[in-house]
């Protein structure tokens, strides 16, 4: 009898560049490559990220000559049933360090069955980097000086002649979500993925220090999403990367992502929790109205709404619009970060919580490393430096195309600005510029935190 290891997929929906994928093949004679779709999650996902899941898949079983196992439900009885029907020697794959991913693996653990561990989704493993005393680091740039010297592995290579166990005859739950939405936006899968990176690799990276800040054109790799999934490794990346500014300003990137997944490794609680607990004590502004026109991009700020409406019409957002739409909720509104950041987790394909969360509370002013509260981005002077022409904003607010080049930053000082049925300023940025220093004020809290 053949002896059989199972691979779980979690977020590394790949062959190439998969160790743990490799041991499993090491340590059985054919192997069981199984997904199982969480309802729980799934159910807060929104309905980009499922269809995106659902065609990454649908992908991966191609890849897996159609022998990919699907299953929707409690992961515990799954690998139970699954391990008794066929005789399994091993269950392998990557380790997870979200709080819902350790919660799970520390059930699974409880309930007996052993998972063999290899490898997770960050070029290094969170909790690894450290100061020199062995706490961690709060600050990113001596984390990234540190983390740049631990280093990563070199990518592993794609398996050879693979035994997959047969499924021909088994009844293979694929999810049933929308297919078309997304891939009108994104499209999937570990080749389309490397294939986007070799070509911005060829003549895009070599302007990201400047051009990543434009929503307008195409300044970025556009591997968010990929990286989400696990269709390609931050490894993968990092191994091209040379010494160069653009490049290292890249590389710098990846880190950020990595230094938040770090963060919340050692405070679990902030994936909805402040990070700095004095910012509890500030007065917030409930959502309602305003909130829902935020959600809408329907504040009367240009690019405001241009960031909003790309979200809600595409499962994606520019990050440094993210930014701005943050810095706009936070503090010319006066709404909790979490709320912000609970609806980007609804929307957004690429959403990762230790990013999102700790992204959100950079922003706010509340979060390690953060910006300082005191500083609150112009939404009007954010658009003219960084969509000078109004590209962004015409595509996404059509309301305003026929006003041209930056007069579509400020249409209320046009006879015509409105005449296309865009909505007025809900509020005046600069008095509530005033305001929310006015309330930092209030919890007396010191400008370099």
């Amino acid at each position: 009898m053949p002896k059989t290891s199972i691979f779980w997929f979690r977020r590394d929906l790949r062959i190439s560049d998969n160790p743990a994928l490799l041991a499993a093949l090491a340590e059985g004679d054919e192997v069981l490559p199984i997904f199982i779709v969480d309802q729980a999650i799934s159910d807060r996902a929104g309905e980009f990220r499922r269809s995106y899941l659902a065609s990454a898949l649908k992908h991966l079983d191609k890849t897996l000559a159609g022998n990919l196992q699907v299953f929707e439900g409690d992961a515990v009885g799954i690998l139970q049933k699954l391990t008794k029907k066929y005789n399994a020697t091993s269950i392998h794959c990557a380790k997870q360090y979200a709080p819902y991913g350790i919660a799970l693996e520390k059930r699974i653990s409880e309930s007996g069955i052993e998972l063999q561990f290899t490898g997770c989704d960050y070029a290094v493993d969170p909790g690894k980097v450290r100061k020199p005393d062995g706490t961690p680091y709060k600050v990113y740039t001596p984390f990234f000086k540190a983390w740049s010297v631990v280093g990563w592995e070199r990518p592993y290579n794609s398996p050879k002649s693979p035994n997959w166990v047969s499924v021909k005859d088994a009844k293979r739950y694929f999810p049933d979500w929308d297919l078309a939405k997304n891939t009108k936006t994104f499209e999937v899968g570990t080749d389309v993925a490397l294939e986007k990176w070799n070509q911005f690799f060829k003549g895009p990276i070599n302007s990201y220090n400047h051009n990543r800040n434009f929503p307008g054109i195409s300044g970025t790799s556009g591997m968010s999403p990929h990286l989400r999934w696990g269709e390609v490794h931050p490894r993968t990346l990092l191994a091209n990367l040379n010494n160069s500014a653009d490049q290292e300003v890249y590389r710098k990137e990846i880190a950020w992502r990595e230094f938040y997944a770090d963060v919340l490794h050692h405070n679990p609680h902030t994936s909805r929790e402040y990070l700095n607990p004095q910012f509890t004590k500030m007065r917030y502004d409930k959502p309602g109205k305003k909130f829902d026109a935020w959600c809408e991009g329907k504040t009367g700020f240009p690019f405001v709404d241009a960031g909003m409406r790309q979200l809600i019409q595409t499962g994606w957002m520019h990050n440094r619009v993210r930014m701005v739409v943050a810095s706009f909720l936070a503090k010319d509104l006066h709404i909790e970060w979490q709320h912000g950041a609970n609806f980007f987790m609804q929307y957004l394909i690429d959403n990762d919580v230790a990013s999102n969360s700790h992204g959100w509370q950079w922003t706010a002013g509340c979060g390690t490393d953060a910006s300082p509260y005191y500083r609150i981005f112009n939404p009007i002077e954010q658009g003219k430096r960084f969509d000078p022409e109004g590209e962004y904003i015409r595509k996404y607010v059509p309301e305003l195309a026929h006003l041209r080049g930056s007069d579509i930053h400020e249409p209320w000082l046009y006879l015509d600005g409105y005449s296309g049925g865009y909505v007025e300023r809900m509020v005046d940025h600069a008095a509530e510029r005033i305001e929310s220093l006015a309330r930092l004020e209030e919890i007396k809290v010191s400008a370099h935190f």
